[in-house]
């Protein structure tokens, strides 16, 4: 990093004093004068018809101001492709799940508008519901919505290469049923907006949206207003992990219809309750995985059949699908393909995107079978993985997938070996140990994600720098930072292209009404997207100043350079001004003139995705990562304590280190919770753990030591040759545990969360129960 002044230093988060002095203002602290407050009432069936509904006595409630139903909404629905926009903001012909909202309320306080909800009456007929998929997907079972009467939102069947002829031709065949656990964001900050809808027909909004220009598009379309008249100013972000805070929730579309109703501004906050009960959750996935190898270990073929939980509107599964199945050729070498899939209603909450999105399901299966597989043929797991690794292309060369998408850097061999020659794995076998009814084992895996995801819609994300006469600096970007620490990576990129210190870069927050247009927060795609951008504007605004410069010095500007805010002559160092100085001269000399500078990624797309056939490029670069876990289990009462984890990630060129190794640990530790904590305790679309007592994720006391090992590729494709690091861990982490509880007990788990229970039935069943 010497080359760099400050690309790969650990500065301070741009954000970190608001946030730590609790001067940070999320959704829920705004409010405006002669505010609203809105509550939704909501169904008590999962599956029924709205037969009629009665707000008359909610209405004459003092301090009731408006009440509106699905109806209001004429007709408007929402979802991620134009064939499946299923899901309304209120029900209107029938429910779907449980908890379903069918009305909405605005008041003048909390408690009014909650009492109103009582008082809406609802006439329903009850139907029967399907809650598990694999029933829904069969004749006669319960039709959930009329346009898919079999109850398979989406599908996908891909062949690449040979499947049948490769597994003919193997030594050793496999065939497993996994189960991924029903788990949520886990954000503490829940859903809240405040919204204005004034006279003159424009609409303003706060509110927790970490891709807020989705929520724009879906406020304008469901207004029938232009884009020019909704405006999406962002507050701080609570925390995201896609699904709810990526997509709109009914009470971002109830505030604004009951503003514009009532002419006042309108603002609701979900509890945690209502978050647990209908907000997004991960599509939980049974993954049916048939794998080959040769009697060397190396992979043959691989046949996924992967039924994807759906709940009771399609949202943004179209997409889920296609990565759960895209990311399978990834870390290691495949030569045949097999993926079938079918998303299915159900009547349980809606399925939608979550950090690792797609790729934590078949990674998962895939890597604890290769570990079975490697059990079987007696070969070293470090050495099953290395022999079918894909190895780092050199400088000028693509490895190019099965199903087509092309890696110019893969770190996944320097990955493996970094952890292996750590000591918890080097010396597993004094690792892997029994004290008492304790067992110790030592687990490991090699994962990957994509990163720069460019899907479906615009793509492309901008920038502006405006150059302040002082020296200051504003970066303008529609970009979201929604805790990851985006905004500081940003400000690092410009500061560098600009050369001048990170200090003097002031980052705006996102406006609708004056930031660029931005795809939003997502796929891992913000650093290396709206990174490029931000590189590009900073290089128009100091191709501008380099101009002014070189008239004063009567040089060109390619003569001048700017470092740590100094401008100098390059063949004569000694000859020097203050970047102040410069920019002063290039506003004042003259006429005049004010510096901007603007950028826009560029990155192209090779090839669309192809939903139907399985192709495409969905992200700029991949990263690698390879995990171990040291672990204890209880062999009498099933009880974890997770005790190190060491992550070898490559990220590229870690551009914020402080940022890559807190966004490993986290991704790691929502990792933990899936693997080993988090699951939706479900009956008949009714979630019985709707607190976060109840839901069991992981504690500051659960978490282990973590180790960050960086593994430099300098990707071409990346600002500085960065790629991801927000979700790589979390794709690695789960099947890690697996393999580490398998080190300790014998047993191979194939369904997530692996609870205490699950352990205690398994070793009785073995005969290793320890009384």
């Amino acid at each position: 990093m010497e080359k760099y002044s400050v690309i790969g230093r650990r500065v301070p988060r741009i954000d970190a004093k608001e946030k730590v002095m609790g001067q940070a203002k999320y959704a829920a602290d705004y409010s405006l004068a002669d505010m609203l407050w809105c509550k939704v009432a909501r169904a008590p069936f999962a599956h029924a018809k709205i037969l009629n509904i009665d707000t008359s006595k909610a209405e004459r409630l003092p301090g009731v101001k408006a009440v509106i139903t699905g109806k209001d909404f004429n007709g408007w629905t929402w979802g991620f492709m134009a064939t499946t926009r299923d899901e309304p903001p209120l029900a209107v012909d029938k429910v779907r799940y449980l908890h379903e909202g069918v009305a909405a309320v605005a008041a003048v306080d909390e408690d009014i508008a909650e009492e109103a909800c009582e008082l809406i009456k609802v006439d329903y007929e009850e139907l029967p519901g399907v809650f598990d998929p694999e029933e829904a997907m069969k004749p006669g079972a319960p039709v959930i919505h009329a346009y898919r009467p079999n109850n398979v939102s989406v599908e996908y069947h891909w062949n690449f290469g040979d499947v049948e002829k490769a597994f003919a031709e193997s030594y050793l065949i496999r065939e497993d049923r996994f189960d991924t656990g029903r788990v949520v964001t886990g954000f503490l900050e829940p859903p809240a907006s405040l919204a204005y809808y004034d006279p003159s027909g424009y609409i303003t909004v706060w509110p927790a949206k970490q891709s807020p220009y989705f929520h724009y598009r879906h406020l304008a379309g469901c207004f029938k207003l232009p884009l020019s008249k909704i405006r999406v100013i962002q507050p701080y972000i609570g925390g995201g992990f896609g699904g709810t805070k990526n997509d709109s929730v009914a009470g971002d579309l109830c505030v604004v219809m009951l503003s514009k109703k009532t002419g006042r501004p309108v603002k609701f906050i979900y509890t945690m309750q209502e978050v647990l009960t209908t907000c997004r959750r991960r599509h939980n996935m049974t993954i049916y995985n048939k794998m080959g190898m040769t009697k060397d270990g190396i992979l043959t073929a691989v046949e996924s059949r992967v039924i994807g939980h759906g709940g009771a509107y399609t949202a943004i599964g179209p997409l889920t699908m296609f990565l759960t199945g895209y990311g399978t050729p990834v870390p290691y070498r495949l030569p045949n393909y097999k993926y079938d899939c079918w998303r299915v209603f159900t009547n349980n909450p809606v399925s939608a995107a979550m950090r690792g999105h797609g790729f934590t399901h078949t990674r998962f299966a895939c890597d604890v079978q290769m570990g079975m597989m490697a059990e079987e043929l007696g070969i070293d797991p470090v050495e099953i993985k290395m022999r079918n690794a894909i190895d780092n292309p050199k400088p000028g060369e693509i490895y190019k997938a099965v199903n087509g998408f092309k890696l110019k850097t893969c770190g996944i061999k320097e990955a493996l070996k970094a952890v292996a020659e750590d000591e918890i794995w080097a010396d597993k076998d004094k690792m892997a140990k029994q004290e008492g009814p304790v067992s110790y084992g030592v687990g490991l895996s090699g994962t990957a994600y994509h990163g720069g995801a460019r899907q479906l819609g615009h793509q492309s994300c901008a920038a502006t720098v405006r150059i302040c006469e002082d020296g200051t600096v504003n970066l303008i970007t529609g970009a979201t930072d929604c805790g990851q620490g985006s905004d500081t990576v940003l400000a690092m990129i410009a500061a560098e292209e600009l050369g001048v210190r990170y200090e003097d870069i002031s980052i705006k927050r996102v406006d609708t009404a004056y930031t660029p247009v931005d795809p939003g927060s997502y796929g891992s795609r913000v650093t290396l997207l709206a990174g490029q951008a931000t590189q590009f504007a900073a290089r128009d605004a100091k191709k501008q100043l380099l101009e002014a410069g070189a008239k004063v010095w009567k040089v060109k500007s390619d003569d001048i350079e700017i470092r740590n805010s100094i401008v100098s002559l390059k063949t004569n160092p000694d000859k020097q001004m203050s970047f102040e100085k410069l920019t002063k001269i290039a506003c004042y000399e003259g006429a005049g003139a004010v510096i901007l500078g603007r950028g826009h990624s560029d990155y192209g797309i090779d090839e669309p995705l192809d939903f139907d056939h399985g192709t495409g490029e969905g992200g700029i670069n991949f990263s690698f990562t390879a995990q171990t876990v040291r672990l204890g289990v209880d062999m009498e009462t099933g009880k974890i304590d997770v005790h190190d984890f060491i992550i070898a990630h490559d990220a590229g060129v870690p551009l914020h280190p402080v940022s890559v190794e807190s966004q490993n640990e986290g991704g790691a530790i929502q990792g933990l919770g899936q693997a080993i904590y988090e699951c939706f305790v479900m009956e008949k679309g009714k979630t019985h753990n709707s607190t976060l007592l109840d839901y069991k994720m992981p504690r500051s006391t659960d978490v282990p030591d973590i180790k960050v090992i960086d593994i430099i590729t300098n990707d071409p494709d990346g600002p500085f040759g960065a790629k991801e690091a927000s979700e790589g861990s979390h794709v690695s982490t789960p099947p890690a545990v697996i393999d580490a509880l398998h080190s300790a007990t014998g047993v191979w788990f194939k369904e997530l969360p692996v609870t205490p229970e699950k352990i205690v039935k398994a070793l009785k069943e073995q005969g290793k129960w320890m009384k």
